[in-house]
């Protein structure tokens, strides 16, 4: 059954979903609304794939000045960078380019080391929805970690649930939407990506040990547009749920 973590009274809770909203391990059921939304899970390592879709890529050709390669680009996030469903991002005012992406995020169940790809999908606990904004005034090319791009605190939105594998059949035939105030601005299909979920476990654990919680963000497809202070964006994945985010200024982050 998926979960979620939210916090409510003071506490944290383990929560499912409710045909009301959600109800509390505790046997409480909640609006959504009534509670704040953690990440589905508690995360180690994030792992963030960039250009994982071709039509993307192209997007941001003259930013990248970088031809495609064939290994992925990964890079890391820190955990500030992490906030939950119906949490706020900020718009810092010196950004003159901010984006959503809609991305499936790819949730580690156990210990993984130099796993080959055919064996890979036994090591994934599940998945859920991630948002991962990006500020295009700093895009980086193929050789820098895109840290002023992709590290901005709570600007990595995950949720709202966690999805157990066993109810994804088949993650690479999940439908990417993303609506900015009710607005479709952009979809895709997991089946585009250019380096798929058993690759990237593949090559990730040949080099690095993959642990439970650890969460790999496989990339966005095209469709990206500027957001603004105040805009409500919904990232939704089939199977996963809609994952709902709001745009806020310098102030309510007290900058």
């Amino acid at each position: 059954m998926r979960t979620a973590r939210v916090a409510y009274g003071g506490a944290l809770f383990e929560a499912v979903p409710h045909e009301q909203g959600l109800r509390l391990h505790d046997g409480r059921v909640l609006h959504e609304d009534q509670v704040v939304w953690l990440p589905p899970v508690e995360v180690a390592t994030i792992i963030a794939l960039g250009l994982n879709y071709a039509e993307h890529a192209k997007e941001l050709a003259k930013e990248l000045s970088a031809t495609a390669k064939d290994e992925p680009l990964v890079f890391l996030k820190g955990a500030n960078s992490l906030v939950g469903h119906r949490g706020f991002t900020r718009r810092p005012a010196d950004v003159s380019f901010m984006h959503y992406e809609c991305e499936l995020a790819v949730i580690i169940g156990k210990r993984a080391q130099r796993v080959k790809r055919a064996d890979a999908l036994h090591v994934v606990g599940g998945y859920c929805v991630c948002n991962d904004y990006a500020f295009r005034d700093y895009l980086e090319n193929w050789y820098r970690p895109n840290l002023r791009v992709k590290n901005r605190d709570c600007a990595t939105v995950l949720g709202p649930w966690f999805v157990p594998a066993s109810e994804v059949p088949d993650p690479h035939e999940l439908g990417l939407r993303t609506f900015v105030n009710g607005r479709l601005v952009q979809q895709g299909n997991t089946g585009h990506m250019m380096h798929r979920i058993p690759e990237l476990i593949e090559y990730l654990s040949e080099f690095m040990t993959l642990d439970a919680g650890d969460v790999i963000l496989t990339g966005t497809p095209e469709g990206v547009v500027n957001v603004d202070v105040g805009d409500q964006v919904l990232t939704e994945i089939d199977a996963l749920g809609g994952l709902i985010n709001t745009i806020v200024g310098d102030a309510s982050f007290q900058r």
